[in-house]
């Protein structure tokens, strides 16, 4: 006889396990849909709507990425998102280890301004942003494109909700052995700090590469422009030709997937170290 005795699914497993499968299908569904489109003729596009195309074509595909500059947008993509991504890790990482470890004077006002940025779309900043960004000299530069995104309001939030959680006598050990704040955030705090620091990349990563509106309006270089810009110029010149549009989108999106579905798990404990995910 075996040793590993067999387990039965219990009713409660099955029904979950349906749920499951059926919201990945709902989540599958347009993907699956697009990436059918793209490999369509333009005339079977439009036609009766159906699932598998009656002649398998790349044409679309090959249009999209002749038509534009994938290589150097993708590079771009890649600098900006990943420079977004330090700098916020950095900051966050550092406001939020301030707001919950220290006491100063002023402290409620200015947690309750930085919190205030959550109030504000992006797009609402974007003239004062614009005009702050050309009176430096950095419209059409890569800073011009990184800097506005660094002000991670929601990112201190996550990070300050973790550090309060964390024990206080790791610190006041590491205290009377003499080590100072500076050694013990760098060498104590940053470690047990990875799940939710791995999650607020994530985020950071993912948000600065689907940001569209910032690159669009402060570069006019095509030499700077990010994938989901030089994805959107292509799909202009094209007009709405449906197969195009999809295999562009294909193309801005398919890293971010490879992305989620590579470092899910780490996005699933990031949230559940934060103590987010009840609220």
């Amino acid at each position: 006889m075996s040793t590993r005795s067999a387990r039965r699914w219990t009713p409660g497993q099955v029904a979950l396990t349906a749920v499951a499968a059926a919201l990945s299908l709902i989540w599958l569904a347009p993907l699956a849909w697009a990436l059918s489109t793209s490999l369509k003729t333009p005339a079977e596009s439009v036609a009766s709507p159906h699932w598998i195309p009656d002649r398998f074509t790349f044409d679309s595909w090959q249009k999209v990425i002749e038509a534009g500059n994938i290589p150097n947008w993708f590079v771009n993509s890649v600098v900006v998102s990943v420079c977004v991504t330090v700098i916020v890790l950095l900051v966050a990482s550092l406001a939020g280890y301030g707001f919950a470890r220290t006491e100063f004077r002023g402290k409620p006002a200015l947690m309750a301004l930085t919190m205030a940025g959550l109030m504000f779309s992006p797009a609402v900043l974007g003239v004062p942003l614009f005009t702050t960004v050309q009176s430096l000299g950095m419209v059409d530069t890569y800073w011009g494109v990184i800097l506005p995104q660094c002000a991670p309001a929601a990112m201190v939030y996550i990070l300050y909700k973790f550090f309060q959680g964390l024990p206080r006598e790791l610190e006041e050990a590491a205290f009377i052995d003499g080590a100072g704040r500076w050694r013990i955030f760098f060498t104590i705090v940053l470690p047990l700090s990875k799940p939710s620091l791995s999650a607020v990349g994530i985020f950071t990563f993912i948000a600065s590469w689907n940001n569209f509106i910032w690159p669009y309006m402060v570069t006019n270089n095509p030499d700077l422009m990010t994938m989901p810009n030089g994805i959107a110029t292509v799909q202009n010149a094209f007009g709405i030709v449906w197969p195009q549009l999809m295999a562009g989108g294909l193309i801005a999106g398919l890293p971010l997937i490879i992305v989620f579905v590579f470092f899910q798990s780490r996005i699933v404990r990031g949230v559940a170290h934060t103590g987010l995910a009840g609220q």
